[in-house]
């Protein structure tokens, strides 16, 4: 079985987006519809569903390349990633520390407090702390990072450097949340898309993309997915809410971001491999996320 060309992978990733937004956007316009909070019946089960946009997206892709008999991309990192499992852990306190960063930093510059004063509140609504953790986990890394990590990002690395890779993805994932600012009771919603913190949560998601691409780079999507737990369950608990913080957040995350890709060995299978240079390269041991 051949490695495919960046040619495959650009028709995958336009059959892959053309899944993740339609139906995605289909998913919530339903739920825009019905109106109501999302919290309540009937208008959460489209708003869940649209959230697994991407794994549709993902699966359909997976399908399509395994009747073809397509190899995976050559920068797809495998579920059996062995002793690389070490990384998730590390990364996901690194994750979690960012968010604490830019809060301690956000109180210095005379912005909010860091305060945990919700989060009893939020865990009780939840039902308590484990289904409270469970729904962070499928609500965005789950639903989410075996899309936008597992299929998207190493097609892209076929043609992209990492950096162009994770900016294109960044802002295509930004985009991707747009709907969710009209659909009630989401945290995009609260924020308001004409408001400082409705450019400012477009704006973090593009180094949380470079972020969690690190994490699947070094173990795969489960470290990726790791990572964007970490985030979103950290700014959940402290409930951030003024645009102060999220400033903070966006320029720590930025500059970890930058160090740790620049400090990324940039190891000859991390370039662009293009189709003239090895036209019979054989991929082994290499399978995707989804």
């Amino acid at each position: 079985m051949n490695s495919a060309t960046p040619l495959h992978h650009k028709s995958s990733l336009v059959i892959f987006g053309a899944v993740t937004f339609a139906s995605s956007w289909g998913f919530w316009l339903i739920a825009i519809a019905l109106g109501g909070s999302v919290k309540d019946s009937p208008s959460v089960v489209p708003y869940v569903l649209g959230g697994f946009g991407p794994v549709f997206g993902a699966i359909v892709v997976r399908v399509r390349r395994s009747r073809r008999r397509e190899a995976p991309p050559a920068r797809a990192v495998g579920l059996r990633t062995g002793m690389r499992l070490h990384w998730v852990l590390p990364l996901l306190v690194m994750a979690s520390a960012t968010v604490l960063a830019a809060a301690l930093l956000s109180d210095l510059l005379g912005g909010p407090a860091m305060s945990f004063a919700e989060e009893r509140s939020m865990m009780s609504d939840a039902g308590g702390a484990v289904p409270f953790f469970v729904s962070m986990l499928i609500a965005g890394p789950l639903s989410e990072e075996p899309g936008w990590r597992g299929t998207a990002h190493p097609r892209l690395r076929a043609s992209f450097g990492r950096f162009q890779a994770g900016l294109l993805l960044g802002v295509v994932w930004a985009i991707w949340h747009l709907p969710l600012f009209f659909v009630s009771g989401t945290l995009q919603e609260e924020f308001g898309l004409i408001s400082w913190s409705g450019p400012l949560f477009a704006l973090s998601v593009i180094p949380m993309a470079f972020l969690t691409a690190y994490a699947y780079d070094r173990a795969g999507v489960v470290a990726s997915i790791a990572v964007h737990f970490g985030v979103n369950a950290t700014i959940a608990m402290l409930t951030v809410k003024s645009p102060v913080t999220p400033t903070c957040i966006v320029a720590v995350q930025t500059i970890v971001a930058i160090i740790l890709l620049t400090s990324q060995r940039d190891r000859r299978a991390d370039l662009p491999v293009h189709a003239d240079t090895h036209p019979r390269q054989t991929v082994t041991g290499t399978t995707e996320a989804v």
